[in-house]
């Protein structure tokens, strides 16, 4: 069944290839049509739950002249299919008030309860259903009526406003992306943006390099600041600067703003070359190697760290390392949407089943590293209303110019995964689950979280679809030391660019109960940015306040200013 007629190919061909649903080596790495195959496989088996959910399909069918008839003479009888109020596709006006489309988009809305479902009467296993439905929804969005010219009644204005201007600028836009851009619409416009300038701004030295990172040093911008410095502990998946994204955005900038001493790790984007680098590596490379430089500059016997994301991950690793001489330098922790338990890994569990990550380990030994472009594909396919379909609407139905985003521009600056670290990652953390369990070996020894004795600082985001915010609150289950957990508005970026404002909000709380909706139901609401709640916490476990340091020292001079040379790889 199809809402509009058959796709043609070259539209199934663009949807495998730019939803991320194939890769140059393999035609479906994550097995989408294995899962549907399976899902009409057993739906052929339980005829009567199709019969039932077709049944239920074709009343409200025969339901809709009557409603679209109703709308015509300024009656509302309720939709026949239910409509979510919330999507932001059918937000133009027309959508409601023109009965045509009023009943199309019903059309639409009732496609897709059936999908949904014949999918839950497949009988399907946790895993296969749910890479089923993620196929199934990526075509029904892919299908949507607002994805094409004549029903899209915005679109259509446009145009007719525009004398025809938009569908020229349109169709420019669609042959640039089809020649520059794989065929994808652009999702940013990154002429405006120059790396030192308007992104990755904060002053800065380098002051240390190693073939795998450079160490950043910030000029202090106080008079004194505390006596522990703090090292900021990026995820290698992206690019260090989205924590030093713009000015005014940067949470470098604020840090350093609230006397602290920052420092900031920026990794070398691997090539082929690095392909045998593991997590080991990146651990005694990356931030114990850091610890022991800012130890040499700053004088200090601990330094505080705030990892993000992945860099989280590492943070709270070394942190469980008291053996090793970056582990006893460790001060508090800051873990900023961060994963320590994969119980639930939310949607990234579609891409990280077993048979899938066979797939892509071998894909990876090809060449020596996963491309960003695959990563990123994979974060699109997530999001792909967001993330694809509002840009081939705006860009190329509109012929609008993508927007100038500083997100959106580091979203794009991708990075390469070296193939032993990813597999290693993929294989330990989110199939085996061996961080939490306290099975995990790292640098030759047993990572036991309850080690962790620091005053942690922990941050989830309530929209965040890359570390689901219950998955970051049981970091508090793991760790031993005090524990104060903030719930942020916004996402796994937004939730972490997110400087002092009226529109954000944040919940925090010090008591961390067994789970996560335990600890909603106590935790108060505050307006603003967690940023100005960190602040204060920062100042009241940082140390005295002190002199600056000097930026580098004699055994580790000034190589450069800031940003340095890997970020530019």
């Amino acid at each position: 069944m199809t809402l509009w007629g058959d796709p043609s190919p070259d539209i199934a061909d663009w949807a495998a290839e730019h939803l991320g649903l194939q890769t140059s080596t393999d035609p479906d790495l994550a097995q989408f049509g294995q899962a549907l195959g399976l899902a009409a496989k057993g739906l052929a088996a339980r005829p009567a739950g199709v019969a039932a959910a077709s049944a239920r399909f074709a009343a409200g069918l025969a339901r809709l002249p009557s409603t679209a008839a109703a709308r015509w003479l300024g009656h509302d009888r309720g939709p026949a299919f239910a409509i979510d109020p919330r999507d932001r596709r059918f937000a133009d006006p027309t959508w409601t008030d023109n009965p045509a489309f009023y009943a199309l988009r019903q059309y639409f809305a009732g496609v897709s309860q059936l999908t949904e479902e014949l999918i839950g009467d497949a009988g399907l296993n946790p895993t296969t259903e749910r890479k089923a439905r993620l196929a199934a929804g990526l075509v029904l969005d892919l299908l949507a009526p607002t994805n094409f010219l004549p029903t899209n009644p915005a679109a259509l204005r446009r145009a007719f406003e525009t004398g025809g201007g938009s569908l020229v600028k349109g169709a420019r836009n669609f042959v640039d992306d089809v020649l520059h851009n794989d065929g994808r619409p652009r999702q940013v416009d990154t002429s405006s943006f120059t790396m030192g300038d308007n992104l990755a701004a904060t002053p800065g030295k380098v002051v240390f390099r190693n073939e795998l990172m450079e160490l950043l040093q910030y000029e202090p911008q106080t008079k004194q600041v505390h006596a522990t410095p703090l090292l900021c502990s990026p995820p290698w998946i992206n690019k260090y600067y989205i924590m030093d994204l713009a000015p005014g955005r940067s949470f470098v900038e604020w840090a350093v703003a609230q006397n602290r001493t920052v420092f900031a790790i920026s990794y070398l984007n691997p090539g082929g070359e690095m392909a045998q680098v593991t997590m080991d590596d990146y651990l005694r490379r990356g931030p114990e190697t850091a610890l022991g430089v800012i130890a040499d500059i700053t004088g200090a016997d601990t330094v505080d760290i705030a990892g993000l994301c992945l860099g989280g991950a590492l943070t709270a690793i070394i942190a469980a390392h008291p053996t090793r001489s970056g582990g006893t330098r460790v001060g508090n922790l800051t873990l900023l949407n961060t994963m320590l338990d994969y119980t639930d890994p939310g949607a990234l569990g579609v891409f990280t089943e077993a048979d899938t990550i066979d797939r892509l380990e071998k894909q990876m030994t090809k060449t020596g590293y996963l491309d960003g472009s695959a990563m990123a594909a994979t974060f699109n396919v997530l999001r792909a209303n967001d993330l694809i379909f509002s840009y081939v609407v705006a860009n190329w139905l509109m012929g609008q110019d993508p927007p100038a985003f500083d997100i959106l521009a580091w979203n794009a600056d991708s990075t390469r995964m070296p193939a032993a670290m990813h597999a290693f990652y993929l294989r330990n953390f989110y199939l085996e689950n061996r961080l939490a369990t306290g099975d995990l070996t790292i640098a030759g020894e047993q990572i036991d979280l309850g080690r962790v004795t620091q005053q942690c600082y922990v941050v989830g985001a309530e929209n965040d679809h890359i570390v689901p915010w219950a998955a970051a609150y049981a970091t508090t289950q793991l760790v031993s030391g005090p524990v104060r957990f903030v719930l942020s508005s916004g996402g796994h970026i937004a939730g972490i660019v997110n400087p002092p404002g009226p529109k954000g909000w944040y919940l925090a709380g010090d008591d961390t109960p067994p789970t996560a909706q335990a600890w909603r139901e106590t935790a108060d609401k505050y307006a603003g940015s967690w940023w100005d709640d960190w602040a204060r916490w920062s100042h009241a476990n940082a140390g005295e306040l002190t002199d600056p340091p000097p930026v580098g020292s004699s055994a580790h001079p000034v190589l450069g200013k800031a940003p340095g040379e890997y970020v530019l790889t």
